[in-house]
Parts: structure tokens; sequence; C-alpha cells
């Protein structure tokens, strides 16, 4: 499992940590019944405090995506496919969001946008 964390940013730590781990399980790179590292070695690892990632994992296992095993630690949960789409959804629409906004700015029609989107579909098959 890698985390970067940002101290520039705006984002509180603990979110920072818990969108990274969030999106290496929705991105399979962290597998149902995966370990994670206690929450004292990840605050040692990253150099914070124990209660930043405490409560990093506290949201993880609020949202479902980890469980915790009293005396035995923190465990990736069983991906709820419904979620997953979900998740994966919100990152298209943000994305479409963007190409919209970026089509808009040098007016392209909607039907060039159209095929641009048709252009990549096709090239999935």
């Amino acid at each position: 499992m890698y985390i970067r964390l940002e101290n520039q940013s705006d984002v509180p730590i603990y979110v920072q940590i818990y969108e990274q781990i969030k999106q290496q399980i929705l991105a399979q790179v962290l597998h149902e019944g995966d370990a994670l590292p206690s929450i004292r070695q990840l605050a040692r690892d990253l150099r914070i405090s124990v209660i930043t990632t405490s409560r990093a994992y506290d949201e993880l296992e609020k949202d479902h995506y980890i469980l915790t095993v009293p005396k035995k630690g923190c465990y990736v949960a069983a991906v709820n496919t419904e979620l997953f789409k979900e998740e994966q959804l919100k990152q298209i629409e943000a994305l479409i969001e963007k190409a919209t906004f970026l089509a808009k700015r040098i007016n392209l029609s909607r039907t060039h946008l159209k095929e641009l989107i048709d252009l990549y579909l096709q090239e999935e098959n």
C-alpha cells in the first residue's frame, strides 16, 4: 500500500489517507481480505499522529471499505459492486463535466463532442 501525503494541501491528512486507500481498494490494488498496516504502524510510516490514522480508518470502516477485527487488525472488506459502480460513475461524471467545460470554452459543437466520445467507445471494441 502506498500513500503520498501533501502537507501543503488544504485537504486534511486523514481525508488524504482515506481517499488514497479507498481508491486503491476500488482500483483493486488492495483486495478483499488484504491486511492493512496497523494504525500505529501507518502513523509511524507516514510520520503523523496515531489519531489522524485512526480517524482515516474509522471513516473507511464507516463507509464499509475496511473491517476491523479486534486484536487482529484491519482488513479490506468485500467490495460492494453497487458502491463500486457508483464511485466509478461519479468519476465519469466529473470527467464529462470537465470535458464539456473545455468543449464550451472552444465553442466545440455538441455533435462534435458526441462524435469524439463515440470514437473512443469504438476504439474499445
